[in-house]
């Protein structure tokens, strides 16, 4: 994949078919520290015993609308390729959460990509489902809570066009203004 938010909604997505209602998105850019760090963590179901003896296999997946599951391979190879590596966490019925670390500087490092767009993505398709999005540009913070954002729990406000349209350039101006601070 040419950006690492598509892997994050790839990531994303699959926590919520393993039926989550909150999906955590963590992206830490230190650049001092030359490391980037990428964090999704779902409550769901976690991952099947099957899955667990190999996650990155692409041939084992718990998804029914098709035989393969390259998400994980896919950002494992992204995050090795980097001097990095991809760690799973997950626990039955409790969540799974996956962690990938790369060398920022790496001239192999997929560029993070359209962060604003991959959020308000997964908002559109799943209005129901709870998304915490923090992004970390050397210890300058930038979070976003959709519960903060909602009235009450049958609230549909996130699923009106306009309201996603000034939430994807609200994000992108912040995201510009942190990346500017000590860039």
């Amino acid at each position: 994949m040419r950006e690492l938010s598509l892997h994050i909604l790839d990531i994303a997505e699959n926590g919520i078919t393993a039926g989550a209602d909150c999906i955590q998105i963590l992206i830490n850019e230190n650049r001092k520290e030359d490391l980037l760090t990428i964090a999704i963590t779902d409550n769901g179901r976690g991952m099947p015993a099957e899955k667990l003896k190999n996650p990155t296999d692409p041939f084992i997946t718990s998804r029914t609308t098709r035989r393969v599951g390259m998400g994980l391979s896919l950002l494992a190879a992204a995050a090795q390729r980097c001097d990095g590596r991809l760690a799973i966490e997950t626990e039955a019925g409790r969540g799974t959460r996956v962690t990938a670390t790369f060398r920022y500087s790496h001239i192999d490092r997929a560029p993070v990509g359209d962060m604003a767009a991959t959020i308000t993505t997964l908002i559109m398709g799943n209005p129901r489902i709870d998304f915490v999005y923090r992004h970390i540009i050397d210890a300058e913070e930038f979070m976003l809570d959709t519960r903060d954002l909602k009235e009450g729990p049958e609230d549909n406000s996130l699923a009106d066009p306009v309201i996603l349209h000034h939430l994807t350039q609200s994000i992108r101006n912040s995201l510009n203004r942190l990346a500017l601070k000590d860039g």
